[in-house]
């Protein structure tokens, strides 16, 4: 299998979206830790804790935890921090959360050595114009993924979750240090799900992302290796 690090493309973080370790550990026995990164998000982490985190850093993998913090500035410091503690590599807090929140998390990374990547959450990739209308913001899907985008990068933050439609815009506005990653990757003949902003692998590498999260798509798969292989192939 092609290693994307080195053929510039976008990097692949596989999500762990299982209700049991068993079959989370299925497919990560077939997982090379110097091609993937995981992502660990509310469900597995809530069901397996902390100590899974250890297990996966032991068999060399980095990890995503992906927990949305979105709380008083105070709470999410001190969870930004605990996060920070267990080692991995980047973890996620709301944008919509306020500039005071996000300055208090970058702050509680302040004193690590080797502090993880801390991105934020911009519009999940499920929303529509009309959700936005729902929860009172006026602005176009566009318009305010981009207003949160800028606000998450003059705090200070590492990067972003968005859909990928908006990459190229926000790639040119905040550079291309701006790290963006962008779930709801699908080829032609997958499945929605419960997405909508959704992008093929070849449009996420053409778009200049850094990271691409796959996950009902691979985890779904009778043969997961099979479609990560065709994947990285539709990206050269």
């Amino acid at each position: 299998m092609l290693n994307p690090i080195f053929f510039n493309m976008p990097k692949i973080i596989i999500a762990l979206d299982f209700s049991d370790k068993k079959s989370a550990m299925k497919l990560i026995d077939l997982l090379n830790p110097s091609i993937f990164y995981l992502k660990i998000g509310k469900e597995m982490f809530t069901i397996l804790g902390y100590k899974f985190i250890k297990e996966l850093h032991q068999l060399g993998f980095s990890i995503f935890l992906d927990l949305k913090f979105h709380d008083i500035p105070n709470t999410v410091f001190n969870a930004t921090k605990a996060a920070a503690d267990l080692g991995v590599w980047m973890l996620s807090v709301h944008a919509a959360g306020g500039k005071k929140m996000l300055i208090s998390a970058k702050k509680a990374l302040k004193n690590f050595k080797k502090a993880p990547l801390l991105i934020a959450i911009t519009a999940l990739t499920s929303l529509k114009e009309e959700d936005l209308q729902d929860i009172g913001i006026k602005s176009s899907l566009t318009e305010y993924i981009l207003k949160l985008s800028k606000l998450s990068n003059d705090c200070g933050l590492d990067g972003i979750v968005c859909p990928g439609k908006e990459a190229k815009k926000i790639k040119f506005l905040f550079g291309h240090q701006y790290k963006i990653i962008t779930p709801g990757i699908r080829s032609s003949k997958d499945l929605l799900y419960d997405q909508n902003n959704i992008i093929t692998p070849r449009e996420a590498k053409e778009s200049k992302i850094d990271y691409i999260v796959l996950g009902r798509s691979i985890t779904m798969s009778k043969n997961p290796i099979k479609k990560l292989d065709l994947i990285i192939k539709s990206m050269q």
